[in-house]
């Protein structure tokens, strides 16, 4: 009982420098992401920042070696600096001892930065490491397809250097400008409003349409298509960065067969062929003519399911559908070669919902003021259930596929089944 009363008894003494000391780390790393938002913003730090990004090829090798040491030596060694002056006067004027093991954590990045200039260590950190790259960009910590983007993509953006926090409160951690965006359902309330957003964040919206004629302003280019023929819709796709799956249609309280088969088809099956036909162009065409596997860190697909979900829309086969679709876009999920988001909408004003209590533009700006925070179940909406209802739904499923999901399939033969499926 003693043994227990004082190891009780040093929790409560040692518990709050131990939970600072742990702090230490997130907030040192947040001290690094200050010092590189900085150095991409004041003349002095932007030139010595600049030999970091002159460092590396595409696929994170050398362009030589003593560009890599220099790199090392005005780059990632006055960081480290950086780094432990702030903990330590952070340290000595809060009076907190847990925080100089952020001091510590800093100094082991100084010693490797200086090895490394002088040749002495040759083994470089993890998110710069040479080869392909063969994941999607993480969620919760920074890995190599996550910092690849901020020397290849868009270098104002994907400061982080460890925890994404720091970009998810900038706005950072995805960046828009320059990216081809094809938009389905274009022509519709919500597909204008997202259009114009996306132009606004310098994007390159594509309107994917029903309506060859129709005009969609802010749109660079306009594609005809119908369901049944998303694979005519794949050359195209080689050259989108982003692919925004909002088409749909509410046949409000209709239940015959014909009501059935265009809910189906429409909100779900048209949607799932086409999200599966552009996931093979992820690592480039099979005929090699864009083959790169680049596009598991830039490419992403965006499906509106609505909060249809979870929870009533009052339209028995508009929820059927894209609860459907939902389901299946998680289940792609769990071996998607790319980023895939979902669009968790309200009541929105619009041909579908004439009854809508949101605007579209509102719903539109907080789509791309989310995603830009790498949030990947983006709701928007006014109904409270939804934020508690869809998580826990999200959670248990993906929970449910885990356990019961067979290991994934080989990227190679992606293409073979797709041309099977469309």
């Amino acid at each position: 009982m003693m043994a227990f009363s004082d190891l009780t008894s040093s929790l409560v003494a040692y518990g709050p420098q131990i939970g600072w000391a742990i702090a230490s780390i997130v907030l040192v790393e947040m001290v690094r992401d200050i010092y590189h938002v900085l150095s991409h913003q004041l003349p002095p730090l932007q030139r010595l920042h600049n030999w970091h990004h002159r460092a590396y090829k595409k696929d994170f090798s050398p362009i030589s070696t003593d560009i890599y040491r220099k790199a090392q030596l005005y780059n990632d060694a006055p960081e480290s600096v950086f780094m432990m002056v702030v903990m330590a006067a952070a340290a000595l004027l809060f009076r907190i001892p847990g925080l100089w093991l952020g001091v510590i954590y800093a100094a082991g990045y100084l010693g490797a930065a200086i090895l490394r200039s002088r040749g002495l260590l040759t083994a470089t950190d993890l998110t710069h490491e040479p080869g392909p790259l063969t994941t999607i960009p993480s969620r919760w910590r920074v890995n190599r397809s996550y910092h690849w983007r901020h020397h290849f993509d868009d270098t104002n953006a994907y400061y982080a250097g460890l925890f994404p926090l720091s970009d998810q409160i900038l706005g950072t951690a995805l960046s828009l400008k320059g990216k081809t965006v094809a938009v389905t359902g274009a022509s519709g309330t919500l597909g204008r409003a997202l259009i114009a957003e996306l132009a606004q964040q310098g994007a390159k919206p594509i309107a994917l349409t029903t309506s060859a004629d129709a005009y969609i302003p802010g749109a660079v280019k306009v594609i005809p298509w119908r369901a049944g023929q998303e694979a005519s819709l794949r050359e195209a796709f080689a050259k989108v960065d982003i692919l925004l799956i909002n088409h749909g249609i509410n046949v409000m309280g209709e239940k015959s067969a014909r009501a059935i088969e265009q809910s189906l088809e429409i909100n779900a099956l048209s949607g799932w062929r086409m999200m599966e036909v552009f996931l093979t162009t992820v690592d480039g065409l099979a005929d090699g003519t864009t083959s790169n596997r680049t596009g598991r860190a830039t490419k992403e697909v965006w499906v509106n399911t609505s909060e249809a979900e979870v929870n009533p829309a009052f339209s028995p086969l508009y929820e059927i559908s894209k609860r459907l679709m939902g389901d299946l876009t998680n289940l792609r999920r769990t071996d998607a070669p790319c980023i895939i988001r979902k669009l968790v909408l309200g009541p929105f004003k619009s041909d579908l919902n004439p009854v809508g209590v949101m605007s579209a533009r509102l719903v539109a700006r907080g789509v791309i003021f989310l995603a830009k925070r790498d949030i990947r179940n983006i709701i928007v909406t006014i109904n409270p259930l939804t934020y508690l209802l869809f998580p826990i739904k999200e959670l248990t499923q993906a929970l449910y596929f885990r356990l019961f999901l067979k290991s994934s399939r080989p990227t190679a033969i992606a293409k073979e089944k797709t041309d099977a499926i469309c």
